[in-house]
Order: structure tokens, then C-alpha cells, then sequence
């Protein structure tokens, strides 16, 4: 039997309990502070339809403002205790699995069932020994961080999704602040003028932070090494802003940003230090899959702006695009305000879990067919985006960024 061929079979035998029918279990999330939950209300009929079981853990959704009555009243079952939501479930979704869940996430290990089928955001570029960890588990794992980004997937896309949340929320945390009002107002006291507003990184959060910036009615610049962006910034009513340098294949074959050598974020910061020094907010959100995210704004940029200033770093979780960031604080240095802000998603649990929902059931459907797992590796996505399965890392991208053999060549 072919490796593919086996793979395929060993997936598809994989989350049928009950006579055949594929039951989908959603644990409460354990992260600290987590307010999400994998799996909305409104999604247990999409899913039953399409031939799936739904058991709901008592209180999983209450945070994120969805009762276990409203889950019942849709045709979920609700199960009292994490336990036997895991021993029954054929697929597992979660919003942060172990692996992203780097706090508590681990106590979920002893719960995973052989062959079950793990779903949600997994950190696949994170810790080695997490995922050898998850492998060993014998738990078939799907990162929704690997999803594709092809017109097939849009769908699926749920770091896109969870991208606009946290573009939405930055500027809203800015503007709370900011020492000054957004818009331009013409009132008895006078005119005042508007904030002045830059994003340096120009993908979801970016473009969701200038259409945000702008519908509060500042002024906006954006900036990020990829040419492809100037349009869509400008598209939002942002002002580009064009550097006299010129990045090396900026861009890959997903639409990321590709990391630059040191004498180009040099000379990139040597340039935008006289944009930063104008503006009232910065937010950054430059982040590069995999890698650490890069310095853009240095300590002497930030003392460079004015008092009362404020810079917000969505790339905090892996480091920060600002030299001062501390992920998950936030403090003032040299009168400017600087947020780590980690997690921003699960801030707006409702409507974030709602969309990421939309995008695990868009998934999930695409996997059953006549009510039956068609697991194909064959098929992009799920080539794409199957990260263990049976005992091993399987996801090529995975196993070469972290040095490991071709599983052919073993």
C-alpha cells in the first residue's frame, strides 16, 4: 500500500463512533483569560445536516455569550465534564489546542483518544517537542494556521478571520489611549484637528486597522515592503508610504511577507524614523510566519514622538516589531504609551467566535462526503494544513523548517 493510500485510510477510519456517524466534540478553552469558543450555536445545524454529531462541554460557550440551552435548542448535545467530550468525540475542535495553548494546554494530552482528529490552532511553527508531543498522542492534527490562502480555502481561513478582529481592536485601544480625539471636529471652542494614524504592515490586521483608523476619521498612512499593498491601502483611503529601498522578493508564494537581511531593516528604520516621528498612533503589524517578528521601531524612534503618543505592536506575541515591547503589558516610556497586546481576538468573543466557527464548519464539511470522511492528502487543503498523523509530523512545510528528513527518504 502507497504511504498517500495508507494515510488516507488510517484518517477515514479515524472519528467514527456510533454507528458510523462522525461526532464533533468542542471542549471549553483553558487558556487564561481565553472568552472564545471553537463552535457557535448558529453552526450545530450547518453540521448535523451534513451528517456530524455535535457534544458541546456544559459552559463552553457561556463567555462568548452563547448558553448551553441555546447549543440544546439547535441539536447539540451537552456533555458535563472535559472528559467526555474527549472519550466520545471523533473530532476534537478547539480554538487553542496544545500548542498554541502553551500555559494549560498540556493537561489535554492524556485525554487525547488514539486516531482522533484534532482541530484548531496548533502553533505548527512553534515548539518541536510540542508537536512530537501531539504526534505521540496518535491524534491526526489539522493547523488552521496552514490553511492554503487560494480561492478554494478563502472560506477556511481563520487566521484571516481572527487578522480583522485584531486590526479592529487595535485602533479602538489606541483611540481609548490617545490623548486626543480621532476625528476632525469643528466645534464652539474651534476646530480640532485630526489624529494621525500609521500601520506598518499591510495584510488583514493592517487593512482592517486603516479602515477602522479611517471610519474614526483620522488620518492614515500604512507602509509595508510589498508593493502589492500600495493599491489595497490606498483602495481604504490610506496614504502609502513609499521608502527609497527596495526589498528582495518581498513576497511569497501565500502573500507573506518574506523576511529581509539586517541592512535593509537598517536602512528601513533609518527612513521611517522621520514618518513614526510625526504621526499621534503607530500599530504594527508586520509578523512573518515562523520567524521571529522583525524590529521596526526602535527605542530611539519612540522617544522621538511626541508626548502622549501611542504605539500598539499586534506582532508582540512573537517578540514585537517594537524594540520596547513587552508582550501582554502595557506601560508609557518617555511619555509614550506602548501595548503588547496578545490575544486581542478574545476580546470580541461573540462576533470572533462566530466567524471562526463559520470557517471550522466550512472545513469540516469540505472533509465529509455522503456522510462519510474523505480524507484525501491528494486534496490541497488537507495536504496543506494535516499536521501529526499516526505517531509522526506529516506536514512537509513543518518538517522542513525544522530540519527534518523528507518522510520519503525514511
Amino acid at each position: 500500500m502507497q504511504p498517500d493510500e495508507a494515510l488516507r485510510l488510517g484518517l477515514e477510519q479515524a472519528a467514527r463512533h456510533r454507528e458510523g456517524c462522525v461526532i464533533i466534540g468542542v471542549p471549553r478553552e483553558i487558556f487564561p483569560g481565553e472568552r472564545r469558543v471553537a463552535l457557535v450555536p448558529g453552526a450545530v445545524p450547518v453540521l448535523t445536516k451534513a451528517g456530524f454529531e455535535v457534544v458541546i462541554e456544559a459552559g463552553a460557550g457561556r463567555e462568548a455569550g452563547f448558553p448551553d440551552a441555546v447549543y440544546a435548542g439547535k441539536g447539540a448535545r451537552i456533555l458535563q465534564d472535559r472528559e467526555a467530550v474527549f472519550s466520545s468525540a471523533g473530532i476534537l475542535v478547539q480554538v487553542l489546542c496544545y500548542g498554541s495553548n502553551d500555559r494549560t494546554g498540556k493537561a489535554d494530552v492524556p485525554l487525547f483518544q488514539r486516531d482522533q482528529l484534532l482541530i484548531g490552532f496548533l502553533r505548527p511553527f512553534g515548539s518541536l517537542d510540542v508537536i512530537k508531543e501531539i504526534a505521540e498522542a496518535g491524534v491526526s492534527s489539522f493547523s488552521v494556521e496552514l490553511m492554503p490562502r487560494t480561492t478554494r480555502a478563502q472560506s477556511m481561513d481563520a487566521l484571516s478571520s481572527m487578522g480583522t478582529v485584531c486590526g479592529y481592536k487595535a485602533v479602538l485601544a489606541a483611540a481609548d489611549m490617545l490623548p486626543k480625539l480621532f476625528p476632525m471636529l469643528t466645534t464652539a471652542a474651534g476646530t480640532i484637528t485630526p489624529a494621525r494614524v500609521l500601520v506598518i504592515g499591510a495584510g488583514v490586521a493592517g487593512l482592517q486597522a486603516i479602515a477602522t483608523a479611517r471610519r474614526l476619521g483620522a488620518v492614515v498612512s500604512a507602509y509595508d515592503l510589498r508593493p502589492a499593498a500600495k493599491e489595497q491601502v490606498q483602495s481604504l483611503g490610506g496614504r502609502f508610504v513609499e521608502l527609497p529601498i527596495e526589498a528582495a522578493n518581498a513576497e511569497d508564494a501565500r502573500g507573506y511577507a518574506r523576511p529581509q537581511d539586517d541592512a535593509f531593516y537598517l536602512r528601513q528604520r533609518e527612513l521611517l524614523g522621520k514618518v513614526v516621528a510625526e504621526q499621534d498612533v503607530v500599530i504594527t503589524a508586520a509578523v512573518i510566519p515562523g520567524k521571529k517578528s522583525p524590529v521596526l521601531l526602535t527605542r530611539e524612534m519612540v522617544y522621538a514622538m511626541a508626548p502622549g503618543s501611542v504605539v500598539v505592536d499586534l506582532a508582540a506575541e512573537r517578540g514585537g516589531n517594537c524594540e520596547l515591547t513587552r508582550p501582554g503589558e502595557t506601560f508609557v516610556d518617555h511619555d509614550v504609551t506602548i501595548a503588547g497586546l496578545i490575544n486581542l481576538a478574545s476580546s470580541v468573543p461573540y462576533h470572533a467566535s462566530q466567524m471562526y466557527a463559520r470557517n471550522l464548519s466550512a472545513f469540516l464539511v469540505h472533509l465529509l462526503k455522503d456522510g462519510k470522511l474523505r480524507i484525501d492528502p491528494a486534496d490541497e487543503i488537507v495536504r496543506e494544513t494535516i499536521l501529526t498523523h499516526g505517531g509522526d509530523i506529516v506536514n512537509a512545510r513543518v518538517r522542513k523548517f525544522f530540519g527534518l528528513p523528507d518522510l520519503d527518504s525514511q
